[in-house]
């Protein structure tokens, strides 16, 4: 039997959750979506902007600048592309964190219509995914005519260079940390002490253990880790489970991690609220509106409603339980700063509401599109395209430090509130200092550097 449970009476924050379950379940933006994209064709939607000239890979480099007028128009296609094929791995992210906190709140006993709401969400959420991907796999492919973008560009050699090394390591070494058939021996090991260490730390709170991971625990499946999308970018995999426990076990920390889900909002937000100003002007207009652009607008209207949920869940329902431990608040310290460090440590001058330091992946991403049909350049003529576009200052910079500060203002008032929080979280400090073009450009000459000598030393 749970033990006695805090009394909660409808309070204003539990009343804007009714209230925003019924808008919810009211609308009907999530079937427009998936028509949009069981009906998509990009023949009829490829000779239109799908959002202003800025929102496009590569807006206000050298490059773009000298783009033809159909290249143009498939870079920003392929921001949208890119952009959505982001949101739809956060989403996926977005169903399992759902289940898991939900399982938390149903074992309270009286946050029923939460509970309703986020199942709700979870089932949205399949819809909004199956549509990006639909829409961005038939661009990606009547763009550059196959899967070029998703492939690597380096050989099976590169990959195999440090087998000299492997070989003056005991077989039996490499067999502990290292598993071709899955998790490691290490890795298992790790993972089950850190589980151990949060359960021991929770353990007054095991009558709210949920249900969701507990199902996990029976059928002998690890706790979710994601790869992709926000979540893959938070921390890794192991940390991921380690903080996946706390979310589905404590009545506060599953409340802290939608503060965590807020901040993916926010983003969300920042890259999408563009698009419904443009929708609304061409609708003004009377002008066609792209089927990417309409899901874009259609879409931010139902995360509207996610939103609320986050930023009352984070912001207000977590005081209805008792004040968080000294651990509880070291781990959501900690799961904020990892969030700044490793999502929203830097801008970039190639993607512009990209709040992330150009990284080699990144950088692996535009050279196989200058390599592509698109531009069809030799490696030497992408190489010195890519330097001007990644170490120089242009006004890409300028446009991405828009979005960097929008953000940045948008997350430091949400978290400003939070006063079991670190100051560097609060205050966001961070992201703050990575919105710097300066900082932005001495990173990105040194990552170019040791990119392009890896891509001249494959050739």
């Amino acid at each position: 039997m749970l033990a006695t449970q805090p009394q909660v009476q409808q309070t204003k924050h539990l009343k804007l959750i009714s209230k925003t379950y019924q808008n919810n379940t009211d609308s009907d933006y999530t079937e427009k979506i998936r028509d949009l994209g069981n009906e998509y064709d990009y023949k009829i939607n490829s000779n239109y902007y799908w959002g202003d000239p800025e929102l496009s890979v590569l807006y206000g480099t050298p490059l773009y600048n000298v783009a033809s007028n159909s290249q143009k128009l498939a870079l920003n296609h392929l921001f949208w592309v890119a952009n959505y094929n982001y949101i739809a791995a956060s989403e996926a992210n977005t169903s399992i964190y759902n289940s898991v906190t939900n399982g938390v709140f149903r074992n309270l006993g009286t946050y029923e219509t939460l509970c309703q709401e986020l199942d709700f969400e979870t089932d949205q959420e399949s819809y909004h995914i199956r549509t990006f991907q639909k829409i961005g796999f038939k661009t990606k492919m009547a763009i550059v005519g196959k899967t070029t973008l998703g492939n690597s560009v380096y050989t099976k050699s590169d990959k195999d260079n440090n087998n000299w090394f492997k070989s003056l390591i005991p077989d039996f070494v490499q067999e502990f940390f290292i598993s071709s058939k899955g998790n490691s021996r290490f890795s298992i090991y790790r993972d089950n002490t850190l589980n151990a260490i949060a359960k021991t730390m929770l353990r007054d709170k095991q009558q709210y253990y949920s249900q969701y991971l507990r199902d996990l625990e029976e059928k002998g499946q690890p706790i979710p880790a994601p790869a992709d999308g926000v979540g893959g970018l938070i921390a890794p995999r192991y940390w991921l489970k380690f903080f996946t426990t706390h979310w589905g076990m404590s009545p506060f920390m599953a409340c802290q991690y939608y503060s965590l889900r807020y901040m993916a909002n926010a983003v969300l937000k920042n890259q999408e609220y563009p698009y419904v100003k443009y929708f609304r002007e061409l609708e003004r207009k009377g002008e066609y509106i792209p089927a990417p652009t309409a899901v874009s607008y259609y879409h931010l209207m139902d995360e509207a409603f996610h939103t609320t949920i986050s930023q009352t869940i984070g912001k207000d329902m977590y005081k209805d339980f008792p004040k968080p431990t000294a651990y509880e608040k070291f781990v959501s310290g900690q799961i904020i700063y990892m969030m700044q460090r490793n999502l929203l440590n830097g801008l970039s001058g190639v993607f512009p509401n990209r709040c992330v330091a150009d990284d080699p992946l990144f950088m692996v991403f535009i050279y196989k599109l200058l390599k592509s049909s698109l531009f069809e350049m030799e490696t030497k003529e992408a190489l010195d395209w890519m330097e001007k576009c990644f170490c120089q200052e242009h006004e890409g910079f300028h446009v991405g430090l828009k979005y960097h500060q929008s953000l940045l203002e948008s997350l430091q008032k949400f978290f400003g509130c939070l006063d079991y929080q670190w100051k560097i979280n609060r205050e966001m400090g961070i992201m703050a200092s990575g919105g710097s073009i300066s900082k932005a450009l001495q990173n990105n000459v040194k990552t170019f550097k040791q990119f392009s000598e890896s891509i001249i030393a494959s050739t």
